[in-house]
């Protein structure tokens, strides 16, 4: 179900670190030829490391008169006092930040839209934005590859102990929509965080393992073509989600006509002339990942 627009703009938050600024860049341009409708739209792009130089190339890449970009150091989102949770994954950090979006949209903000950085959106991204939550916090797409809780590859491990049915539908993070009132009003960001940490062993994924087990039952689940994963073969899915190996990537393996449209899309940015990276950059990016995790838990700057 959809209503009409509530507002004029549409706030969309994005992380991004340098490796990954190149998916921005096709992320944000497949978000402007596809968008029809008129609102404007304010992105919020969480930056770790984003060199100044490519920050201009993205703001060269797209269109001014649709987009303003604002520009958010990584710490600069999370609260004071705040600890991120130490999971044993070789995820970023910077997966927890979308828990503190009510510190980076402006505080009026009604309701705003998370996108993954490594998407891209090939239906108006109004149409998603103004789904109507209802008394739900948040709305999400469930994750294709593990539906319910009781998944045994790497659902919720201790669901049973935590008093959740078998079944409950198990979320995927990669695209959220807030209702901003509710989420704030909630403490929604320090429930998760609490989650995670209670039950650290159990994080596999770990933003969506505490996203999973606070939010059950809470949030609107969408059209699955919303975030479609790469690894599938929707003739017209609405959202592209590059799971696991990135269309850059010399290894991707995944749906070739997707990987068709990331480049075209991002041949119409600065990056137009960009080549595909090898899968030794992919490792180094997640030994470099883990390393940040080890240094904070000992102490290390």
């Amino acid at each position: 179900m959809t209503t009409k627009p509530a507002q004029a703009t549409i706030p969309l938050v994005i992380v991004t670190d340098e490796h990954y600024v190149i998916h921005l860049a096709a992320l944000l341009k497949s978000v402007e030829l596809n968008h029809h409708s008129g609102e404007h739209i304010a992105v919020y792009v969480i930056a770790d490391g984003v060199k100044p130089k490519s920050q201009k190339k993205i703001e060269a890449s797209v269109s001014a008169d649709m987009f303003s970009i604002s520009w958010i150091k990584m710490e600069d989102t999370i609260p004071p006092g705040v600890t991120l949770p130490l999971d044993r994954t070789s995820y970023p950090v910077t997966i927890y930040l979308r828990l503190f979006i009510a510190n980076i949209v402006p505080k009026d903000t009604k309701k705003a839209l998370f996108l993954d950085v490594d998407m891209i959106v090939l239906e108006d991204v109004s149409k998603l934005y103004n789904h109507n939550l209802g008394d739900n916090v948040i709305a999400a797409v469930q994750d294709p590859r593990l539906l319910t809780f009781d998944n045994d590859w790497g659902g919720i491990f201790n669901y049973k102990e935590l008093g959740f049915d078998a079944k409950t539908k198990y979320l995927n993070t990669g695209l959220i929509i807030f209702d901003m009132e509710k989420w704030v009003a909630g403490n929604y960001a320090q429930k998760i965080i609490d989650g995670i940490n209670d039950n650290i062993k159990y994080a596999n994924y770990p933003d969506q393992y505490g996203f999973n087990i606070v939010m059950a039952n809470k949030w609107l689940e969408l059209d699955t073509k919303w975030n479609y994963f790469a690894s599938g073969d929707e003739e017209k899915p609405y959202l592209v989600h590059f799971i696991s190996r990135k269309p850059f990537y010399t290894s991707y393996a995944y749906n070739s006509k997707y990987k068709e449209l990331f480049y075209k899309y991002l041949k119409l940015t600065e990056w137009r002339n960009a080549k595909p990276i090898g899968e030794m950059d992919r490792y180094v990016k997640k030994l470099k990942n883990i390393w940040v995790k080890i240094k904070k838990k000992v102490g290390l700057k």
